[in-house]
């Protein structure tokens, strides 16, 4: 009831009306530091006997994105999770597994940026190291 109370609270102070099928998506995505795709949350949600649809699972998980609740972490062309902690971070992938994994910012040191195009400004700095398992 606690972790409830918590989803709930995270989505009002973000300005999203926590509707049932919210609170239980939130429920198991903001529950813990955590990266999971949507085709993950929906076989959770299946799982519990939830009957939420797969397109609102989608139009939940951009609303969270948009709103700052989660971050979306696109791997490739065909892959994205959506990641509970939203703070400035990067990441491990492992192509083997498919599990996404944090790395500390602090770990990862830049000595130069490339010359921005013209007219533009640094926003965001995010890196994806892929990573497979030693055979």
């Amino acid at each position: 009831m606690q972790e409830e109370i918590n989803v709930e609270a995270r989505l009002r102070a973000a300005g999203v009306k926590p509707t049932s099928q919210r609170l239980e998506i939130g429920r198991i995505l903001l529950s813990a530091p955590q990266h999971m795709s949507a085709e993950q949350i929906i076989s959770r949600l299946n799982s519990q006997g939830s009957r939420v649809s797969k397109a609102t699972v989608y139009n939940t998980l951009k609303l969270f994105t948009d709103e700052g609740l989660i971050r979306e972490v696109s791997v490739d062309s065909t892959r994205q999770f959506y990641d509970s902690t939203t703070g400035h971070h990067h990441h491990f992938y492992n192509v083997d597994t498919c599990e996404l994994i944090d790395i500390d910012p602090a770990e990862l040191r830049f000595s130069q940026l490339p010359e921005l195009p013209e007219g533009t400004e640094a926003a965001d700095v995010e890196v994806i190291l892929r990573v497979r398992n030693r055979t």
